[in-house]
């Protein structure tokens, strides 16, 4: 049996089971920008959401063996855009990312980066794809038997594997420090801190998150945002803004701009998540 869960929309828990919305709890976000820009929810609903998982997994294969791996850069700008960007600029040469079905993997392809990245985020667990596991390789997987989510094993991985310019993607506060030791332990190796899905990290946590990064992005983060509006060195976006807490970051952020033909005139009163948490 293939089981995921995904905090999706809105942080609404979502456990698919063989390819079917099994539990979709309410969401503690009710409004999201992007939704509504891209798809009119107005508001964020349980039914709405599952209807949205439900259109993912018959559209491009979400947490299905036949899920769809690639996809064209479209010129927006998101944390896996900005990956996508740094890869084909040969910035760096690896990213060590999750995936329904593999867990945290390594990948060096920009399409990939996009496909993987682009489509899906908020994944919590997972359990082993055969089919998918077989197209990334058994050896970019952390744990190809389990599909572990674990992005310490996936830097050390990518590490072994003898990549010497890393992107990796976290959530959790916990893995900062983690990361901070394997830097110091290999000073050869440069290793940027790309921080996802950041939505109702307490502000202890926001702090780590926001000191221990390169990028972050503010998803619907009190916490996060006002950090960011105080320090960040680079901002991009009104709703749902990406921060730079580097010189690294900063020059990330600045080189999407410059791939997608530069950053949207600044609106008055922009759309918010609600409520921030």
């Amino acid at each position: 049996m293939s089981e995921h869960i995904i905090e999706a929309l809105g942080l609404s828990k979502v456990i698919i089971k063989d390819g079917k919305v099994i539990d979709v709890s309410e969401p503690q976000v009710e409004y999201c920008p992007l939704f509504d820009h891209h798809r009119g929810i107005k508001k964020l609903t349980s039914e709405i959401i599952a209807k949205n998982i439900k259109f993912r997994i018959d559209d491009f294969g979400m947490c299905m063996p036949n899920r769809q791996l690639r996809m064209k850069d479209f010129l927006n700008f998101g944390i896996s855009e900005i990956m996508c960007t740094l890869l084909d600029e040969k910035i760096i040469d690896s990213v060590v990312m999750v995936l329904e079905g593999c867990g945290t993997l390594i990948v060096t392809e920009s399409e990939l980066v996009q496909g993987i990245g682009g489509r899906v985020s908020g994944l919590v667990k997972t359990s082993p794809i055969p089919e998918l596991i077989d197209k990334i390789g058994k050896e970019n997987i952390v744990q190809p038997e389990t599909a572990e989510i674990n992005q310490i094993k996936g830097l050390e991985l990518a590490i072994k594997k003898g990549f010497k310019n890393i992107a990796v993607t976290i959530t959790l506060a916990s893995d900062i420090d983690e990361i901070e030791r394997i830097k110091s332990e290999n000073p050869n190796v440069s290793i940027y801190v790309f921080v996802v899905h950041t939505t109702k990290r307490n502000a202890k946590d926001a702090r780590k998150l926001f000191d221990g990064c390169d990028v972050i992005t503010s998803c619907a983060s009190k916490y996060v945002r006002e950090i960011g509006k105080k320090e960040s060195i680079k901002t991009v976006g009104q709703s749902i803004p990406i921060f730079a807490h580097t010189e690294d970051g900063k020059r990330f952020l600045e080189m999407r701009l410059k791939k997608i033909g530069g950053e949207k005139p600044k609106i008055d009163n922009p759309d918010l998540p609600y409520p921030l948490i």
